[in-house]
């Protein structure tokens, strides 16, 4: 299934030959750099006065890109974060002045970005509320942060994405898994050694759950040796469960540049899953996240690597999930599992749909479906010419990445099992993808006024969860 399925309709305003909002982050970041009040002033204010200038500079001559008001949200939420440092170095009306212009700066990230949104016919209209504007603005800074932390492949390292490509797409013609991926993803054994650490953070006690992954690269891929980094090759699980009689299980996935246990913790908490609901909960970490990082930044070569680490990133993903369902099931032969994936979670939460039987219910909260289109909409322009040339446009990227899709298979619940919420505000994914999910599960989205990150603190959550959990009848 393709996103162009998706029924959209034009952004809500037409294009412009200059932006008259500009003109605030261009005031703003000129004022960061002109107020002069010392060197400690200086070093505070080159990184946001320079970010707004040159994004509110860029929206004024070139308006259009989607990286720049996301880069404008960044530079405006670093301003507002630097406040008490500000406050060390100027008077407070330098103060004043700065958060001020640094929150406005923030509001209209948000806007532009709300207006410059696809809109989709099956899909509420976000609001035009400060509150949404906020919201949206903090979907644009991250954004931001993924723009600037991106590593995109460039030089040698482009150039031989080029030929991994025909290499990648040889193989899978080959082993017929364009025809059926399941081909391509063995279901794996549980572990045999594994050992089991107690640790404790903001009050709550979880075991960590360690073992090898035994993830091998399907035959015929190039390039495997980097997923055998030892950190990557080891699985860590976050397991909270409770003494005594059995009790249901739910399954958590975590979203990109996540896996650290107070992320993960702040995004599934304990006191609610765990305490209130009962439940016993088990977190696997996705590969490349967390205390699986390669590098320096959590999900680095996940998302911002070349094609052939997405594509073998996911399939050990799918099988690393799949292993601590196969561990679980080994000490609980009929254990009750629920599986609630968010963001990139809910994307794997989608694709082991497709590939788990006996499992209560699949909740996929504000997921990410089509990753060709959600990454091919951020690559620079020199990187969209050089790879089309080459042969790599966003078509043949959404098809070599089917053999990891969610969209490639049925889902193995039932439909009355199946559950999908969204965010009709949401910038980071936009409503396409929880609708490309909708038709292929034939369930209607539970939508909510707010963005990615204001997922938090939305009622939606909780509320599909609990009606999941009601429905497949747990205690």
């Amino acid at each position: 299934m393709s996103g162009a399925e998706v029924p959209e309709s034009l952004p809500a305003t037409a294009p412009r030959s200059w932006e008259p909002l500009s003109l605030l982050p261009i005031a703003v970041g000129l004022y960061w750099l002109l107020a002069d009040q010392g060197i400690g002033w200086l070093l505070l204010s080159a990184l946001p006065g320079c970010v707004l200038l040159a994004a509110g500079m860029v929206l004024l001559l070139v308006p259009g890109d989607p990286r720049v008001p996301a880069l404008m949200a960044l530079g405006a939420v670093l301003g507002v974060l630097l406040t008490p440092l500000v406050w060390l170095v100027s008077d407070f009306e330098t103060l004043f002045y700065t958060v001020l212009g640094s929150l406005a700066c923030v509001v209209v990230a948000g806007r532009i970005g709300l207006q410059a949104a696809r809109r989709y016919a099956d899909a509420p209209e976000p609001d035009t509320s400060t509150e949404m504007n906020l919201k949206a603005a903090l979907d644009e800074a991250m954004l931001g942060f993924f723009v600037v932390s991106a590593r995109m492949p460039s030089g040698t390292v482009a150039e031989r994405m080029l030929e991994d490509v025909q290499t990648l797409e040889q193989a899978i013609t080959d082993n017929g898994w364009f025809d059926d991926p399941s081909l391509m993803h063995a279901a794996p054994p549980a572990p045999e050694h594994t050992q089991i650490e107690r640790a404790r953070l903001w009050g709550s006690d979880y075991e960590v759950l360690r073992y090898d992954s035994d993830f091998v690269a399907p035959p015929g891929l190039p390039r495997a040796s980097w997923l055998q980094a030892q950190t990557n090759s080891g699985c860590h699980v976050r397991i909270l469960r409770h003494p005594g009689a059995a009790r249901p299980w739910m399954l958590c996935l975590h979203g990109y540049r996540m896996g650290m246990p107070w992320m993960d913790l702040g995004l599934f908490p304990p006191a609610w899953l765990h305490e209130k609901l009962g439940l016993n909960v088990i977190q696997p970490v996705l590969p490349l996240h967390g205390p699986r990082r390669v590098g320096s930044l959590s999900g680095g070569r996940y998302l911002d690597g070349d094609l052939l680490d997405l594509v073998l990133a996911q399939a050990q993903a799918l099988w690393d999930i799949r292993r601590s369902l196969a561990w679980l099931r080994a000490h609980e032969p009929d254990a009750r599992v629920g599986v609630y994936g968010i963001s990139l979670g809910g994307f794997n939460a989608a694709l082991l749909s497709a590939y788990e039987a006996g499992l209560d219910f699949v909740v996929a909260g504000i997921p990410v479906i089509d990753l060709a289109s959600a990454l091919w909409g951020f690559l620079p322009p020199a990187h969209l010419d050089y790879f089309t040339a080459g042969g790599i446009d966003e078509a043949r990227y959404r098809r070599l990445l089917s053999v990891v899709s969610p969209l490639s298979r049925p889902p193995l619940p039932s439909r009355e099992r199946l559950h999908i919420f969204a965010g009709a505000g949401d910038l980071i994914v936009s409503p396409r993808h929880p609708l490309e999910l909708s038709r292929h599960w034939q369930v209607p989205v539970s939508w909510y006024q707010g963005s990615h990150l204001s997922i938090r603190s939305e009622r939606i959550s909780r509320q599909v969860v609990a009606g999941a959990i009601r429905e497949a009848g747990w205690p």
